[in-house]
């Protein structure tokens, strides 16, 4: 299935969304919040692929001939930032038509109630992933559900749409694939377009998180979620990949390329999945040794 959006006549936008300012939830509250939500300048990836997340935490805009897509949100109050960032580029956070998410933890999921009532976009996510955003409650099975926690609870979100692995959002001239990716969490989904310029087009895949980390007592080698993981490295490490991007932009070494930008586009790999898919499971084999000696 293809979700397709088209470009309105500008009067017909006005008309129906008039002028809005962003209205932020309440913030939520962790040890790393604050850190992973410290501003961020927006910057060019390649082409037609924008970074406007926090220092901590990736959301990126996709500009297409027909509006832009936004993937993830944040914090809920890094809404306001990515807007800002959005705004600082030259484009109104407005033209939002689509927004898509990597998968339902507070940390990516929780910027995007404002948003969408900002834009008016509808949300895409994954068939496992929808129930946790429009209740915006983590389900039972998810590594880090825990019952009552605010860091199992987000502002829930209107407007969602479940697509299938494989299928495609459709925005203007841009395509984007849905690529199933669990085990981070039960609906985690990567996602693949191409980023063109100069008549030279890349791959972008923006790879879910990958990291074996959970809430006291889940055990992913009881759980399913090893086999999960597993599984999803390998889909990764199987994609066309030029650019790898990811939730958190530590583990695709941001700060590290801007500080190598003047020398080239650093962002331009075409290993990166494989590596990318390689630390997971180093990941998860440390996480494995962890739960065995225990």
């Amino acid at each position: 299935m293809r979700f397709t959006f088209f470009l309105l006549p500008a009067v017909l936008l006005l008309s129906a969304c008039g002028p809005k300012t962003l209205e932020p939830d309440a913030a939520i509250e962790c040890d790393n919040c604050a850190s992973w939500n410290e501003p961020q300048s927006p910057f060019r990836i390649h082409g037609n692929t924008w970074y406007v997340g926090t220092s901590g935490l990736t959301a990126l805009l996709i500009e297409t001939d027909a509006g832009l897509i936004l993937i993830d949100g944040g914090l809920p109050q890094s809404a306001a930032l990515i807007d800002a960032n959005i705004r600082n580029l030259g484009f109104d956070t407005r033209d939002v038509k689509a927004i898509l998410i990597s998968h339902a933890h507070f940390d990516h999921a929780g910027g995007l109630a404002a948003l969408q009532r900002l834009t008016g976009a509808t949300v895409f996510t994954s068939q496992a992933g929808r129930e946790t955003l429009v209740t915006g409650k983590l389900q039972p099975g998810d590594p880090q559900y825990v019952a009552d926690s605010q860091a199992s609870s987000f502002p829930p979100v209107r407007e969602v749409l479940a697509v299938g692995d494989g299928e495609v959002v459709t925005v203007g001239n841009v395509d984007v694939k849905a690529v199933y990716t669990p085990g981070h969490t039960p609906g985690g989904t990567t996602w693949a377009w191409q980023s063109c310029a100069l008549n030279i087009c890349y791959d972008v895949v923006y790879a879910d998180s990958m990291s074996a980390v959970s809430a006291q007592g889940f055990k992913f080698s009881e759980s399913g979620a090893a086999e999960k993981l597993v599984a999803s490295a390998g889909v990764i490490a199987d994609l066309d990949c030029d650019i790898l991007l990811s939730p958190h932009p530590f583990f695709f070494g941001m700060q590290d390329k801007l500080e190598r930008i003047d020398d080239g586009n650093p962002f331009i790999n075409n290993v990166a999945c494989l590596m990318y898919a390689d630390s997971s499971l180093q990941w998860l084999e440390r996480r494995l040794e962890a739960e065995g000696s225990h």
